[in-house]
């Protein structure tokens, strides 16, 4: 113990290392306050846009006191869904500053409504938002390699490294104790922040686990790189230069490649062109017999094929019939681009098992709740909620039934799921192998 303090005041008093950790926790502070902020402002923003659905929805419905037609309510009247935040959502926001996050759909074609609005800002995206993932993934080694560089070639330069070395039995533990002291800094200065945002947010304790957890294994990742880089550079400088070679390779140049590969062995069009491809098919139904629409229908909603047939030039359930078809008509382009999606996840989980960043991003974006899967859940969530409101309208539409008030309090309402921590198991143990094997050839180099 006594050493251990001895070795803790030399590194304070260095200003090189208490200066690295004091920005570090700062770093690390603002990256969670970001975060918080940016959870806030969604929140902020989904309670703004649900007090204007329900006086929207009220204003529409006042309309209807003395009954009127169902095709018209179920045109004329949004549905809101949401996708709010999770709690662990500050630390790795992930697709919610790219993706939307509440979606008002109607009675018509869902295919439409679910991609029409997906624009992302190449900015952002470019950029990416300052959270505790960009810290964990991007800065923290910088400081690990500002504590880890000179850990011997400092002492040769100092002209003490002879003399440690003349005390072979004490050498291998001397610095165990060092990169162990080291390593116990940086991990409190950078999760330290994240456990007072996390009780602030109201995560629960086995998702700021599974985020320590991560983050423990990605700082010993570095901590053993550092190391074994340390024990081979004859200079302080080389050392620093070749750690700083490999952190530019490990976190930005490698994943790009990674990126533009499986962006080229997995081609994804984009959601805009289903959506166009459905208005398409609904516009061409304009041209279209009745007869050949409601026969596309009725092979899909049998239970509707005896209800009185349309003889007018326009008629409700015509309308939504062809809507209906529509959608039928993009069902098989709009599985193969989820199955693409989803086969892009798979493979970006992939290079995580080679790629410690990769896998760092894969796993806090899962335990938030906010990377694609994320993002193709909530969609799901929208096209049940459409089957139960189609479910609903129908028997209106369909048997022309008069809609009243009443009706309007009966319709059917989203309700946004709650998030479970997970940390997929492949990439979890990718990481912790590439982890304690760089500590385990770290802390061997550095005690020949």
């Amino acid at each position: 113990m006594r050493n251990l303090m001895f070795e803790l005041r030399l590194v304070l008093q260095s200003r090189l290392a208490a200066g690295a950790l004091a920005l570090l926790m700062l770093l690390s502070a603002l990256s969670v306050w970001s975060g918080l902020q940016a959870g806030a402002a969604q929140r902020a923003a989904l309670e703004r846009i649900a007090a204007t659905q329900r006086a929207e929805v009220a204003a529409i419905a006042a309309k209807y006191a003395d009954g009127g037609d169902a095709g018209q309510a179920a045109y004329s009247t949004p549905h809101l869904t949401v996708n709010p935040p999770s709690p662990l959502a500050f630390a790795a926001l992930g697709q919610r500053d790219l993706q939307p996050y509440s979606l008002r759909v109607r009675l018509l074609g869902l295919q439409s409504q679910l991609y029409e609005s997906e624009s992302i800002n190449p900015e952002l995206a470019m950029a990416g938002r300052f959270d505790f993932a960009f810290l964990l993934v991007y800065l923290a080694p910088l400081f690990v390699i500002a504590l880890m560089h000179d850990l011997i070639s400092g002492e040769r330069e100092a002209g003490r490294l002879r003399l440690l070395a003349s005390l072979p039995a004490a050498t291998g533990r001397l610095w165990r104790r060092r990169i162990g002291l080291r390593y116990a800094l940086v991990w409190l200065a950078a999760l330290a922040p994240l456990a007072a945002g996390g009780a602030l947010a109201g995560a629960e304790a086995a998702g700021l686990a599974g985020v320590a957890l991560v983050a423990s294994l990605y700082l010993a990742f570095w901590f053993g790189v550092t190391a074994w880089v340390a024990g081979h550079a004859r200079g302080s400088a080389a050392s620093a230069a070749i750690l700083l070679a490999a952190l530019v390779g490990l976190t930005m140049v490698l994943p790009t490649l990674a990126d533009a590969a499986i962006a080229r062995l997995v081609p994804v069009s984009k959601g805009v062109e289903l959506a166009l491809a459905q208005r398409q098919a609904v516009h061409q139904g304009w041209d279209v017999p009745k007869t050949a629409t409601f026969a596309q229908f009725f092979r899909t909603h049998p239970e509707w094929r005896d209800t009185p047939p349309v003889t007018g030039r326009f008629h409700w359930k015509w309308y939504y019939a062809m809507q209906q078809v529509g959608d039928q008509a993009v069902a098989d382009e709009v599985a193969r681009y989820r199955a693409s999606l989803r086969e892009r996840e798979d493979w970006t989980g992939r290079a995580g098992t080679l790629l410690a960043p990769v896998a760092v991003q894969v796993l806090l974006h899962r335990l938030a709740d906010t990377d694609l899967r994320g993002q193709l859940a909530y969609q799901e969530r929208i096209a049940d909620f459409h089957t139960r409101l189609r479910k609903f309208f129908y028997p209106y539409i369909f048997e022309e039934r008069p809609f009243s008030p009443r009706d309007f309090a009966r319709m059917p309402s989203f309700g946004a799921s709650e998030a479970r921590a997970e940390l997929p198991a492949g990439p979890l143990a990718a990481l912790g192998l590439m982890a304690m094997l760089a500590l385990a050839l770290g802390l061997r180099r550095v005690a020949h």
